[in-house]
């Protein structure tokens, strides 16, 4: 008796279940797709959602943890949810991607207007410029494209992919390729910003060494760089270092380490929480690295790994 009453409250319990809110179903389709999968999996209308609604397909993000387990074969069937219509592909550091596994996906989905496949190494620069055309052959041109890490872009490539890129965008549009670009900013991408603060493609030619590469601004209103005429403070990060949290430039005497190995400029790491052994910061992008020792003090990673292996006064 006592089996079967429970079994009862069991159904009533699950006949009272409330279906999700309708707000959910509308997230879906601002989510990567690593999150799509897991809500899919939540509940029956969350799967049926996931499953045979296009909506949550029109926008393809694809990063961590899902990056590198992604190949071309399953990036194909990804897409094809989308029929035809995806309007966003970001494949943030998809190691196993190639130019087939890419051309395949923008042939059958020419309405793509965003294209982001920054450190996608398994594709070469050919097959960015076959995507690129392929996408812009028709009056619905790519808006904006990142390729930052992708090896061996010349500056052949990026002449033709501006071109292809400036077919039928207004002269309004390609002034964007102007705007400044803060090095510190550069982790705050989002697929989703507003349209006025995309670039038309995310490399250019640095001005100092002439290669293909990000290039970024100085945001310090006052810097001794730029009063200097032959060394002006726009560069990419290899030949001007600059601030892991402010981005500006750095002085060769004022560089300062982290406890993440990032640097940081004096005035910036003067004010930020040190770890309390090797009185080292950590960066903005790096703050949840922080570990509190038995004083409620801040300990940086290695210094609390450090210290579970063996005492400071073994050491001394």
């Amino acid at each position: 008796m006592e089996e079967s009453s429970k079994a009862v409250e069991v159904e009533q319990e699950a006949s009272e279940a409330k279906a999700p809110h309708e707000a959910l179903f509308l997230v879906l389709s601002y989510l990567p797709v690593y999150e799509v999968v897991v809500m899919s999996q939540v509940c029956t209308s969350l799967r049926d959602a996931v499953n045979n609604d296009i909506l949550p397909w029109l926008n393809v993000i694809v990063q961590r943890p899902l990056s590198w387990r992604l190949n071309d074969e399953i990036l194909i069937k990804i897409t094809s949810k989308a029929n035809g219509r995806l309007k966003t592909l970001a494949l943030i550091n998809c190691m196993h991607v190639t130019d087939h596994g890419l051309q395949r996906v923008v042939q059958q989905n020419p309405l793509i207007n965003k294209l982001h496949i920054p450190a996608c190494t398994g594709i070469t620069p050919e097959g960015v410029l076959g995507a690129v055309k392929t996408l812009c052959q028709r009056s619905n041109c790519l808006k904006t494209l990142s390729i930052n890490g992708i090896y061996n872009i010349q500056k052949e490539h990026l002449d033709m992919l501006i071109m292809n890129l400036g077919k039928n965008q207004p002269l309004e549009e390609q002034q964007k390729q102007q705007q400044p670009v803060y090095y510190h900013e550069r982790c705050s991408f989002s697929v989703f910003k507003q349209e006025e603060s995309w670039r038309l493609i995310d490399l250019e030619i640095c001005p100092r060494c002439f290669e293909v590469r990000m290039v970024y601004d100085c945001p310090k209103e006052h810097c001794t760089r730029r009063e200097w005429p032959l060394a002006p403070c726009r560069g990419c990060n290899f030949c001007i270092p600059r601030c892991e949290n402010c981005g500006g430039c750095i002085e060769s005497g004022e560089v300062e380490e982290g406890a993440c190995e990032d640097i940081f400029c004096l005035e910036c790491w003067l004010q930020l929480p040190k770890c309390s052994f090797c009185n080292k910061p950590y960066c903005k992008q790096h703050t949840n690295w922080w570990c509190t020792s038995s004083d409620s003090s801040l300990i940086c990673k290695v210094c609390d790994e450090n210290s579970h292996g063996y005492t400071y006064t073994d050491v001394l």
